[in-house]
């Protein structure tokens, strides 16, 4: 096959692996609430679901080796429990998201059947997929991918022509790092981290290829897959900014989505565009729920029976989760992301440096640098406010990512304590 085809065809599956169908509520919200600042939320957006996941696969492609691989620097024990972390995550919350979003966009509107049916019904039959393991899933994602992104991309399109109204003033205050807070629920730096582990495999089994021709193809295939999302979400944010004034300022995302569909596309087309968000919303809760069965499973020396007792419970988990709104998932999320993000982040930057700046000393400090000055965020978003003098007191603490200076001034004091230590 021609490499350049190669190439594209393995941008397009990043594209499909990040572009989860449950993410397509969050952008055209971000534009109603943000009206003439959607440059700045748009800006937030897509530096954390879009710059920040494909860095993480540039990182993989330096480091070339598993999921386990990227946090084993720290510690074989943490990087096992990172990685058993993020897929727990992923069961909880992105997982069961998508039987909310398929309630809220498919069936509520034209059925009354209550959100635990639907749960219940959807995560049945992800289990039977699950179990089965059946290539039908794998022809939907690789069709359905590309017919959802040109219904949406036609959606963007026909919004200029239909909005006729001027933009509205934000009813955000930070536009820009609420704009980054909410493209943390799109997971993509945890996605890249999966992901990235998964195309390494697959070209480790082309062994014609070396380490600098596949970190090559995969920063050249990563560009593909970014340029995608930063064309699809931009155009979500501005085509919810341009038809703010069609909604009630109290629509949820779910709500803003649907109503966009049926202003640009018409009442078949918004039927038409909720089962495909439906499809591949099942798509993804199949694949994540079988690839967490599978780290179990490899855990437990390819044991058939922790697959499938993996795949039971986290089904279960989907339909108690799943029956819930999807507001209220995305609010259960912000404690857990604001957890697990920034440390996820760090790694990332800290994969991407050269090896003599980022020792086994260094990349633990840092870490643990991370873990710590992420606390006052986490605990603030709980509504816990003792430590709310220490994050306002933190540069950027009020955006949530108190975090990042710490742990940059942290990696600049462990290298020179590393560089004094060293024999002249």
């Amino acid at each position: 096959m021609n490499k350049t085809k190669e190439i594209l065809i393995t941008g397009f599956a990043l594209f499909a692996m990040f572009f989860g169908a449950g993410d397509l509520i969050l952008p055209p919200f971000l534009g109603f609430q943000t009206g003439l600042d959607w440059g700045w939320v748009a800006l937030g957006f897509v530096i954390s679901a879009v710059a920040i996941p494909i860095l993480g696969l540039f990182a993989h492609a330096k480091l070339q080796g598993t999921m386990l691989d990227f946090a084993n620097k720290f510690s074989p024990k943490f990087s096992l429990v990172y990685c058993m972390l993020v897929y727990l995550i992923a069961v909880i919350l992105p997982a069961p998201r998508t039987a909310a979003v398929t309630h809220e966009m498919a069936i509520m509107p034209y059925f009354e059947i209550s959100a635990l049916t639907t749960s219940f019904f959807y995560f049945g039959l992800v289990l039977v997929f699950v179990w089965n393991r059946s290539i039908i899933i794998d022809w939907i994602g690789k069709y359905l991918t590309p017919l959802i992104v040109i219904i949406l991309l036609l959606i963007i399109g026909l919004s200029f022509f239909v909005s006729g109204n001027e933009l509205a003033l934000s009813t955000r205050v930070n536009p820009f790092s609420h704009g980054m807070l909410e493209g943390y629920q799109t997971f993509g730096a945890i996605a890249a981290i999966v992901s990235g582990g998964i195309i390494i495999i697959s070209l480790n089994k082309k062994n014609s290829l070396s380490y600098t021709e596949k970190k090559v193809f995969i920063f050249k295939a990563s560009i593909v897959a970014g340029i995608g999302l930063l064309l699809v979400f931009t155009g979500l944010i501005l085509t919810g900014a341009l038809l703010q004034n069609n909604f009630n300022v109290d629509a949820t995302r779910t709500e803003i989505l649907s109503g966009i569909s049926l202003i640009t596309l018409g009442n078949n087309g918004r039927v038409l565009l909720s089962l495909l968000i439906s499809l591949a919303c099942f798509t993804t809760a199949v694949g994540v729920i079988t690839g967490t069965a599978d780290f179990i499973k490899g855990i437990f020396k390819e044991s058939q029976l922790a697959y499938r007792i993996t795949a039971i419970l986290a089904c279960l988990i989907g339909v108690f989760v799943g029956q819930l709104n999807v507001g209220s998932i995305l609010t259960i999320a912000v404690p857990v992301l604001l957890f697990i993000y920034p440390i996820t982040i760090i790694m990332i930057f800290l994969h991407t440096l050269p090896n003599r700046l980022v020792t086994v000393f260094v990349f633990r400090t840092v870490i643990l640098t991370t873990l710590l000055f992420s606390v006052p965020d986490v605990l603030g978003s709980l509504q816990i406010s003792f430590l709310q003098p220490v994050q306002n007191f933190l540069p950027l603490g009020i955006y949530n990512v108190g975090w990042l200076l710490p742990a940059f001034v942290v990696f600049l004091l462990a290298n020179v304590f590393q560089t004094k230590k060293r024999p002249v």
